[in-house]
């Protein structure tokens, strides 16, 4: 029920009807959220008394009363979207207490240090997320009271401590604000569910939101709990863990503890986590026990648990617990975030452990983490200069320009520099920094092993950026926009290296090699083929693309943009011959040397296929391309001019020329391989079937000529790309020519939506904002519209021609949405870059699961539906209570 529940809500409910031990709550769903916004911030009106009833059982449960002078029950109010957003929405903690509700927990536990100590958190953390008071105003005093105890640590300060503490965080907040600190728990209570709802709404979660592609009419849930205390002596402990290890995925329990103290302790760095397991401590050096050594009861418990988890989710977890006086409480439990390796062993694994099927192995990977393994690492041979190292938080290397704020990032990255973001520890704020930079290094705790589960490396495994945590040896001076360590100065513009795979930092550009796939990612690959219905095939023009295609599975070039072979060196310089030729003389003068290089390439593509198909695309760009643009050579013609078929229409000697380098490649070919080469010929930009009728009689001559003149035969394909919506209107006509289509969603989106690409990402932002479009139609194929006109087509082209092949070749090939339409559409392939080829192949393996499961959920219905048919000739009144009657009928008869 997570829609309704939020995430976190629903897996609080989930391990309670587990029978995990959960302190009792309460959930105000994501309708109220979506209330409370759509009605000026006000909650519906039934919504108080609720509350109170909620709040009477959680009374009840516990055996304390909110407010009460004797024995007062203390909750946490913590947000929980439907996805997890780590870190980006408010949290208070201990709230119920104030100076009558403090004394008497001070009684009540026997611990004075301990009610005060979760007092003044409480006043620090009510005052930051609910009265927007600056948190530094608070810390300063802490740090003053510590200097005057001489003492380091939070945890050792004294009772009398804390309380002057209290006094002076309140009165930080009569000299902020003007008034007292609310002593009053229900508006306390309110309050805080009030920062939640709109922390929603806050620049973080807004940006989060855009990153992760969450819809903001989702809302956030509001969960109220009981609070349990990992603060309250040395039998106490608060912790995170991993069921596995989120950036290998090795199946070891994987997690930090700290005893007595809070959650917010362990992710701030401020503190020494201690490791879970004996083995982290002693792979670690740590000489801090572990809690297997500390607690070994509580570990064994959690170890229990971490089994119940995985088996009941069938996903690695990802887990907050405390331990209160030697009782273990679960607080959390949620799909863990992990690094594109782990995800692929995690799944791999668990199938291979009978936890789940190869289908759902499949199906629980998002397709864009393979992206994240396809990054280049640090050359073993390249001499590196080591200044620090620190914890390989998230594995890759990442080079570039020093930065020291995420607003510093995000200009430079605009200006198209690669940073590296250099922080002494992330906040959530710093979420478009870390999204902008190429990896991200912080300083705080080395001497801990802190920082797997900080922010930054938590954010930073799930945006696949390299992450170097704990780097303590490194000291940052943000004010003078440097970092030192020993005698190196490195400041801001300067390059540094990091490698989140061994945590090491390097001064300079240290050269990198491309990534080496196998093991996990090779399995996962063997199970998305054996599943997939569409092929893949790559966009490749270069030989160097065309390998890298093939090296990650692609079965043929799905798009091959002759023009883009005619960019570099004299290909140009004859290329511009050719346009700027006064007659068709001086013209196929020029094409002659542009024959030799065309004939070149393609032979190359061919080789590097052996055997698959390759799709050549005529001409299509408008010549003024390949035109000097210095005011005076500049030359008019626009996008939508002359371009495309209507190139070879006007110059029917470009077409010969092309067409003759692609059949002579393929003779030269097909004599020295065993495979023959499988040549497809692409008419691009095609409107009527006049346009292809007369340029397949100009192929079709040149293919005749040159079995002729070679005195081979060889095969091929005439098509044309279906980019306009009028050739998907006359789709079933243009099939009585063409032999394949391929769909151009690229400019198949400008021409159905009247959109330039050029510009459309000017206002598309603002678009998604008002919600007038989900997604932005040239990243995610838009099935509403493009997708109908395909749909269209496919149908018309295949009443014509059945058996026809067809595909797309626009960007969208890559997209996992896209290609989700695709398999619906039934397409036979879709063509991408090289390196979203494992994307593709792992994506169009989930969409032909997907399918397939709606197809057999759908004929399992079928199936059982009553035998009982109702017939009516009184119209429609008696038609519809008829469909209601054999719906009754099967709903509540069993169907007999």
């Amino acid at each position: 029920m997570k829609n309704l529940l939020g995430g976190k809500g629903a897996n609080l409910a989930e391990m309670a009807s587990i029978g995990l031990p959960v302190p009792p709550g309460f959930t105000l769903t994501t309708e109220v959220c979506t209330h409370f916004y759509q009605n000026d911030c006000q909650y519906p009106k039934e919504l108080e008394q609720q509350v109170e009833k909620a709040l009477n059982l959680v009374e009840s449960r516990t055996g304390r009363k909110f407010g009460d002078s004797i024995n007062p029950l203390l909750v946490s109010v913590r947000s929980g979207a439907r996805a997890s957003m780590p870190g980006m929405m408010d949290t208070v903690l201990n709230l119920g207490l104030n100076d009558i509700t403090v004394e008497a927990l001070a009684k009540k536990s026997g611990d004075r240090r301990f009610a005060f100590d979760s007092y003044r958190r409480f006043v620090q953390m009510y005052s930051d997320v609910v009265l927007g008071i600056e948190i530094n105003h608070f810390e300063k005093h802490l740090e003053r009271a510590k200097e005057k105890r001489g003492v380091k640590q939070d945890c050792e300060l004294l009772p009398e401590d804390l309380e002057k503490l209290v006094k002076s965080y309140k009165a930080v907040v009569q000299l902020e604000l003007g008034e007292e600190f609310p002593e009053d728990p229900k508006a306390q209570l309110w309050g805080a569910v009030g920062a939640v709802f709109n922390s929603w709404m806050n620049q973080r979660a807004k940006t989060y939101r855009a990153l992760h592609d969450i819809p903001e009419w989702w809302g956030t849930a509001v969960n109220v709990q009981a609070m349990v205390f990992g603060n309250m002596g040395n039998d106490c402990a608060t912790g995170v863990a991993f069921t596995r290890d989120p950036s290998t995925g090795k199946n070891e329990f994987y997690g930090e503890f700290l005893v007595n103290a809070q959650g917010e302790d362990v992710v701030a760095g401020i503190r020494t986590p201690q490791e879970l397991t004996i083995r982290a401590r002693q792979s670690h050096g740590s000489d801090l026990p572990s809690l297997e050594e500390v607690m070994p009861n509580i570990f064994r418990e959690l170890l229990s648990v971490r089994s119940q988890l995985e088996t009941h989710y069938k996903d690695m977890q990802d887990i907050e617990f405390t331990i209160q006086q030697g009782k273990l409480y679960m607080l959390q439990t949620r799909n863990g975030k992990r690094t594109a390796p782990a995800a692929l062993q995690i799944a791999v694994d668990m199938a291979k452990e009978g936890l789940i099927t190869k289908s759902q192995a499949l199906l629980s990977l998002k397709p864009d983490l393979i992206d994240q393994l396809l990054h280049p690492t640090l050359d073993p041979k390249a001499k590196k200069e080591i200044i620090a190292k620190g914890l390989p938080a998230s594995p890759g290397a990442a080079g570039g320009k020093v930065v020291f704020s995420a607003d510093e990032a995000v200009r430079r990255c605009k200006d198209g520099e690669k940073v590296i973001l250099v922080r002494i520890e992330t906040s959530p704020d710093d979420i478009h920094g870390l999204h902008a930079a190429e990896g991200v290094l912080t300083t705080r705790g080395i001497l801990s092993n802190s920082g797997m589960t900080s922010h930054a490396a938590v954010v930073a495994r799930g945006m696949g950026r390299p992450c170097v945590a704990g780097a303590g040896s490194i000291t940052v001076d943000y004010a003078a926009a440097k970092l030192s360590v020993g005698s190196v100065t490195v400041t801001e513009g300067q390059i540094l290296t990091i490698d989140g795979s061994t945590g090491e930092v390097m001064v300079g550009e240290v050269p990198t090699v491309p990534p080496q796939l196998s093991g996990s990612f090779g399995t996962i690959m063997q199970w998305a083929d054996e599943v997939r219905d569409m092929k893949v095939r790559a966009n490749a023009e270069t030989p160097a693309d065309a390998r890298q295609a093939k090296e990650f599975g692609a079965e043929g070039i799905g798009l091959v943009r002759t023009e883009h072979m005619f960019f570099e060196g004299q290909r140009i310089v004859a290329m511009r011959q050719m346009i700027l030729a006064t007659d068709e003389a001086d013209r196929r003068q020029a094409l002659d040397k542009l024959l030799v290089m065309q004939r070149e390439d393609i032979t190359e593509l061919f080789r590097i296929m052996d055997g698959n198909p390759v799709t050549v695309r005529l001409l299509d760009p408008p010549l003024h391309e390949f035109i000097p643009h210095t005011e005076a050579e500049m030359e008019a013609n626009p996008m939508l001019g002359h371009r495309g078929c209507r190139l070879a229409i006007t110059y029917p000697e470009i077409c010969e020329m092309q067409a003759r380098a692609i059949f002579e490649a393929a003779a030269e070919v097909g004599r020295s391989s065993k495979k023959l080469p499988v040549a497809e010929v692409m008419v691009p930009l095609v409107a009527t079937v006049e346009e292809l009728k007369l340029l397949k009689g100009v192929i079709e001559k040149t293919a005749d000529a040159v079995k002729k003149e070679q005195g081979i035969t060889f095969t091929y394909k005439i098509g044309t790309m279906i980019e306009l919506p009028r050739a998907a209107l006359q789709a079933g006509r243009l099939a009585e020519m063409a032999e394949f289509f391929s769909f151009g969603t690229n400019d198949l989106t400008q021409t159905t939506y009247g959109l330039s690409r050029d510009d459309a990402g000017s206002f598309l932002p603002e678009y998604k904002a008002k919600g007038i479009v989900e997604h932005d139609p040239f990243v995610s194929l838009d099935p509403d519209g493009v997708g109908e006109l395909i749909t269209m087509a496919v149908q018309r082209g295949r009443s014509t021609r059945p058996e026809m092949k067809m595909g797309i070749c626009g960007e969208h090939g890559g997209d996992p949405a896209s290609i989700e339409v695709c398999e619906k559409i039934g397409l036979d392939y879709v063509s991408c870059s090289p390196f979203r080829v494992p994307v593709a192949r792992l994506a169009a393996a989930q969409s032909a699961l997907k399918t397939k499961g709606e197809q057999t959920k759908q004929s399992s219905t079928k199936a059982t539906k009553p035998r009982v048919q109702f017939r009516s000739s009184r119209g429609d009144q008696d038609s519809n209570f008829a469909f209601a009657m054999a719906k009754w009928v099967y709903d509540f008869g069993d169907g007999k």
